[in-house]
């Protein structure tokens, strides 16, 4: 069973643009693939949207296209067209939608160079990033809404490391991503990020939302461990050929 033709392009992004993540969803079974892909380049393109221009205008309004775009699916109106709007009309409910937008939103901080406020405004940043996309991902495969809590937990921790790791190309970018670079701060971080590390109980069918979670124990323990591997650039990638492999054979996440 192969792809769909629509969903073709969503998966040429997201090979791009994260392979990484490209390596679970292709790990993942055909139809979960059909979900994943359009999620996933959705995330890339707005994720890059603050980054294709210096101008903060614009990006303004590249982001808003994409707030346009989910408000469209969220009303059941006619969606724009674009290789990943049409897919990802398709299976996202109008609540759903309405998460993802939070999403968007929150990816306004990417356009400026000022630091997050406090803990809590960083925090707010993951949860609404790395958690609106792993839990979404998670809902449109039919997880049960009681797992919410622990996915949120996992996607915390996950959208942690992901953060540390990209915290020498946020710095030379001029931005200020972390509240205290100092090696107790970094530490400390890694150290709370860890602390929400979580398996949440799933069905097999949702678990391959799962899978870019792999390798966030490893990245947070090496980072709490030598805080001076993150702004050096030595943290483990996270997700491994190894690590993917065992996770697939188990049909569970390899942490």
């Amino acid at each position: 069973m192969s792809l769909p033709d629509a969903i073709i392009p969503c998966a040429q992004i997201v090979e791009k643009g994260d392979p990484l993540r490209f390596r679970t969803v292709m790990a993942a079974p055909v139809a979960a693939r059909a979900i994943l892909f359009p999620l996933y380049a959705f995330n890339i393109e707005v994720s890059r949207a603050p980054w294709v221009t210096q101008e903060a205008m614009i990006a303004e309004m590249r982001l808003q296209w994409w707030r346009d775009a989910l408000e469209e699916i969220a009303e059941g109106k006619p969606v724009r067209k674009h290789e990943v709007t049409t897919p990802l009309a398709d299976i996202l409910s109008p609540v759903q939608a309405k998460r993802l937008d939070e999403s968007v939103a929150a990816r306004r901080w990417d356009i400026y160079r000022d630091a997050f406020e406090d803990q809590a405004h960083m925090d707010a940043y993951i949860d609404q990033t790395a958690g609106h996309l792993m839990w979404t991902a998670c809902d449109v495969l039919g997880a049960r809404p009681e797992a919410e809590k622990s996915v949120r937990d996992l996607a915390f921790a996950a959208g942690t490391a992901g953060f540390l790791r990209a915290v020498p190309e946020l710095a030379d970018a001029g931005r200020l991503p972390l509240l205290d670079g100092t090696d107790n701060g970094v530490a400390a971080l890694a150290g709370r990020a860890a602390d929400r590390l979580a398996r949440p109980r799933v069905a097999r069918s949702v678990q391959p939302a799962l899978w870019p979670a792999i390798g966030a124990a490893v990245t947070l323990k090496q980072a709490a461990r030598d805080p001076g591997s993150v702004a050096e650039a030595r943290l483990d990638p996270g997700v491994t050929p190894f690590r993917l492999a065992r996770t697939a054979l188990l049909g569970r996440l390899v942490l």
